[in-house]
């Protein structure tokens, strides 16, 4: 993709001094509740109202949404207030319903990114639009694929295009509902710095008391906006009632959040900076020559265990090692779900070594 600063002139029109909101319901659920929304958020920062018109659910017999007419409601809402509309789409059908009541803004799910055949048939539907068109990251932690999506809407003539981070799937039980694998979206900004980066802390959490936090964090990593699901009754949302928060929450939201420099031209600030960047390259030196001690630590393992005829995995080891490792680390300041993944990497590492040695 032939990316560059004018694929960021769709946000840029926006002309704001805040990072963009979108917010409005995970679905619409009636008419008049669409509207009361829109009416709630029309005077604060929001400057896309979203909601679900065709909701995939992970199971069938949900609320799946309201359909078409759902987006005369969105249209009315448009009308009443001005403020851009925004919903998803997953088929060829329902983008022409959005593109037929000019809806402003369509997004591509993530259970539709993970598709290829999916986002093509998108992409051929839109082909040439000039509506704004965002990319949620596929459910599961591929950014090849979430660069795919993106290709496919690119080469089809879409210019105005963005990402939303929604974080991705996992069998294991963490605090998020989709855990934030910050470092994935991380790697895409730094492929493609003109393409906007907007968070979902709404999904990521599933949880509306940790939204604030999510959200500051995408922030302090120089994220473009947020899109956070609103409702005015939100404990009695038709769909993901726990992760929406009232328009006066999401209000307080946007005021306690902190924007912060992309950098300082100070001097005090850039050498201050320099020194510690010092400090870092020479921690980071040293673990890589610590790991590289230890991998070779697990050699001598496993010829021994070669020698012995004895598996690789020992269970009973690892699963002592991380409970160790994880109060350990607490004690250092070191939270548990960056101890389960740096050890758990350590831990993959170690058998493949092992395993090279019993196999030659």
């Amino acid at each position: 993709m032939n990316i560059t600063a004018e694929n960021r002139k769709w946000l840029d029109d926006f002309n704001l001094n805040h990072p963009l909101v979108i917010a409005g319901p995970c679905s619409a659920e009636t008419e008049d509740q669409v509207l009361k929304i829109a009416h709630e958020l029309k005077d604060s920062k929001v400057s896309i109202f979203r909601a679900g018109i065709w909701k995939p659910r992970t199971r069938p017999g949900g609320f799946e949404g309201v359909g078409e007419i759902g987006l005369k409601w969105l249209k009315k809402a448009k009308a009443e207030t001005g403020l851009l509309m925004a919903t998803e789409v997953a088929t060829a059908a329902q983008v022409k319903l959005a593109l037929e009541y000019d809806i402003d803004v369509l997004w591509i799910g993530a259970r539709t990114t993970v598709n290829p055949f999916a986002v093509q048939e998108l992409a051929d539907a839109l082909q040439n639009t000039d509506k704004i068109v965002l990319v949620k990251n596929p459910v599961n932690p591929d950014l090849s694929l979430w660069i795919g999506g993106l290709e496919r809407l690119y080469n089809a003539g879409i210019k105005k295009l963005g990402v939303i981070h929604r974080g991705f799937s996992t069998y294991e039980k963490t605090k998020y509902r989709n855990i934030p694998e910050w470092q994935i979206a991380i790697d895409f900004q730094n492929k493609f710095p003109d393409i906007p980066l907007i968070i979902d802390p709404s999904h990521i959490t599933g949880n509306r008391d940790m939204i604030f936090q999510v959200t500051q964090e995408a922030l302090d990593l120089n994220y473009d906006g947020m899109i956070i699901e609103t409702h005015v009754d939100p404990d009695n949302a038709w769909s993901d009632a726990a992760q929406q928060v009232t328009p006066t929450r999401l209000k307080q939201i946007i005021f306690d959040l902190t924007i912060r420099k992309e950098t300082d031209d100070a001097d005090d600030y850039n050498n201050r900076l320099s020194r510690f960047r010092v400090d870092i390259d020479e921690y980071d030196r040293k673990l890589l020559e610590i790991l590289g001690k230890r991998m070779k630590v697990a050699d001598k393992i496993g010829a021994l265990k070669k020698e012995k005829n004895v598996a690789v995995l020992q269970n009973k080891r690892w699963n002592e090692i991380l409970g160790k490792m994880i109060l350990d680390g607490e004690e250092k300041g070191l939270s548990e779900e960056f101890i389960l993944k740096i050890f758990k990497a350590i831990h993959q590492e170690s058998i493949t070594h092992q395993e090279k040695v019993i196999n030659n």
